[in-house]
């Protein structure tokens, strides 16, 4: 008979387990571990120790994750303002922000045009409101109005660039 998570019987996994168990799976932020590790029911000291242990023994480190999210939302096709938001959101500072993106070497114009030619095949549009939906799209998936302008040859407000 297989036990269920929530058996009383079971002995709880320690925070350092539990955190040790979800950095195997994938890079994670300080600031994520210790959130997840309180939502499962581990009281904020005990998470903390367990976070600054494994940053300790290099199992964590946030440089590493950011380091890791950039190259992946770029591959993905994201545009750098969303990017810069969910780095942001992970506690990471607009400094190293700014140096990671640098560091990444992406051609944000040429991964916003590939991103068109994905979605909207590889003709483009006269039409004026077309041009405006593909420069919306390219705008949720977080490239710079700039570049959207230069992509899609459309009508873009430097407005859009000040979200993050």
């Amino acid at each position: 008979m297989k036990r269920r998570p929530d058996d009383p019987d079971k002995p709880r996994r320690s925070a350092y387990d539990k955190a040790l168990g979800l950095l195997a799976r994938r890079e994670h932020s300080r600031r994520e571990l210790e959130l997840k590790l309180r939502h499962g029911g581990y009281d904020a000291e005990e998470a903390g120790a367990a976070v600054e242990r494994l940053g300790e023994q290099r199992y964590q480190d946030d440089d590493r994750f950011a380091e890791v999210l950039v190259r992946s939302r770029a591959s993905q096709g994201y545009g750098p303002q969303r990017i810069r938001a969910e780095l942001k959101s992970h506690g990471v500072p607009d400094g190293r922000i700014r140096e990671l993106l640098d560091a990444a070497g992406v051609d944000w114009e040429a991964s916003a045009a590939d991103q068109l030619r994905r979605r909207y095949g590889a003709r483009s549009s006269r039409e004026p409101a077309e041009r405006a939906r593909r420069a919306q799209f390219l705008l949720r998936r977080g490239f710079a109005a700039a570049t959207v302008r230069r992509v899609t040859h459309a009508e873009v407000d430097d407005a859009a660039d000040g979200i993050d």
